[in-house]
């Protein structure tokens, strides 16, 4: 596997220039991202998917299906004039060569005209959602929102995948790594059958990106297949030396933050009296020595609920607590999650308490179910330091198969595959 932890935040930067004095200068990064600190809890997913509920399921969508939804807060009492733009992407998520009239319909400029203020919050803020529009080609896009009609005033960016299903894939089993390898990865093997487009040099034309758990850190991306039969349109990809394998980590910590008022599960204790509310998590330790442990998790996703008002406007936004029982380390720690983005920066790093010999790290969260776990970025220390890693966890997995076409000069997205490995 490879932990690409920040890696990802490096590619595909696009210089936007200010139309006016009054905007700072913003760089669009064609990754998911918010650009300013009162946009929160940001989420582009598929209303119709395979997950148990709506939110959880991947930003990606087959041609023709449009039911791709962004919504996100803007923690203000008053709302704005937000606009959204699509993005065509390659494979790597750079920015293609195409016209926007190569992949859009008509137009490229949408207004966001559904909205929502918040009720009797302690933190007033307006909840923003709009439909993804149809686009012409299947691929790579990233969602762009900004302000007004300055594209460069940008909001937020969120990345999305149409895929036309052309191809055919057959799983091989599960091929765990040699050795001592073999008791904390996992592997997939598999064909890909491409009998229904006519592809020229597939071993150079066809692309392969894996993805656990929805993360853009942890993916394996470029795969070039170990075997091509032409005669019969078929790739394999099957690893022997552990090239492609995936560390199997852990199923997440998680805490249940639905209610205020009788505070759920892995939550210490809540402070109501303050503006705003502070929650505090049970305080955590390494479960790196341990042996695994199942339980469900939502693969660190989370979701949205408050149970204490039957109106969803109405939870309130939380100051939460994470601390992390350790001695300090030869590196830094970070909480991660979908809630931060996957991301390791200064809005996610911990701190040392020497005192309570103890990391600490404090997190502006909406009211709901949320997995988290943490991670260490050291020059000697692997990021599980903390919480282990084992074949046995259960882990999604999403394979993606583009094909470099020669008209339109574009990588299509012809081949979106999703399973579970030790799924139950």
């Amino acid at each position: 596997m490879r932990f690409l932890f920040f890696l990802l935040l490096a590619t595909a930067c696009v210089a936007v220039q200010p139309s006016g004095t009054d905007v700072p200068e913003k760089t669009l990064e064609l990754s998911d991202k918010a650009y300013e600190p009162e946009i929160k809890t940001v989420r582009l997913y598929n209303l119709e998917g395979f997950a148990t509920r709506p939110e959880l399921n991947p930003a990606v969508t087959r041609m023709g299906n449009w039911n791709l939804v962004l919504e996100f807060d803007d923690l203000k009492d008053q709302r704005d004039n937000y606009y959204l733009r699509i993005v065509h992407c390659n494979y790597n998520w750079t920015k293609s060569a195409l016209l926007d009239l190569d992949y859009m319909p008509e137009y490229n400029e949408y207004p966001i005209t559904d909205f929502e203020f918040s009720l009797d919050t302690q933190i007033p803020y307006v909840h923003y959602h709009t439909r993804i529009p149809p686009v012409k080609l299947p691929g790579n896009y990233v969602a762009v929102v900004y302000r007004g009609s300055d594209r460069s005033d940008i909001i937020l960016t969120r990345r999305f995948m149409v895929f036309d299903p052309q191809f055919t894939f057959l799983r091989e089993g599960s091929l765990i790594g040699p050795g001592t390898l073999a008791e904390r990865n996992q592997q997939i093997n598999f064909k890909i059958n491409y009998k229904n487009v006519h592809i020229i040099n597939p071993m150079e034309t066809i692309n392969v990106t894996v993805r656990q758990n929805q993360r853009w850190d942890n993916l394996s991306e470029q795969i070039k297949p170990s075997f091509l039969r032409e005669n019969q349109s078929e790739l394999e990809y099957r690893f022997f030396s552990g090239e492609h394998f995936f560390r199997g980590g852990n199923e997440f910590r998680f805490f249940d933050l639905r209610s205020l008022l009788y505070p759920g599960r892995n939550v210490a204790r809540v402070d109501r009296t303050t503006k705003p509310p502070n929650a505090y998590i049970a305080p955590d330790q390494s479960r790196a020595g341990d042996v695994y442990s199942q339980h469900p998790d939502n693969n660190g996703s989370y979701i949205l609920e408050n149970l204490d008002f039957r109106n969803r406007n109405a939870a309130n936004y939380v100051n939460v607590t994470f601390t992390l029982l350790s001695e300090p380390v030869s590196g830094e720690v970070y909480v991660i999650g979908a809630f931060t983005d996957w991301q390791l920066d200064d809005s996610t790093k911990m701190h040392y308490d020497t005192a309570q010999r103890a990391y600490n790290a404090n997190y502006l969260l909406r009211q709901g179910w949320y997995d988290y776990q943490y991670a260490v970025k050291s020059k000697t220390l692997p990021p599980y330091y903390f919480e282990g890693t084992h074949y046995e966890t259960e882990n999604l997995y999403e394979i993606f198969v583009y094909y470099r076409a020669f008209q339109p000069q574009a990588d299509l997205l012809l081949g979106y595959f999703v399973l579970g490995e030790n799924r139950r």
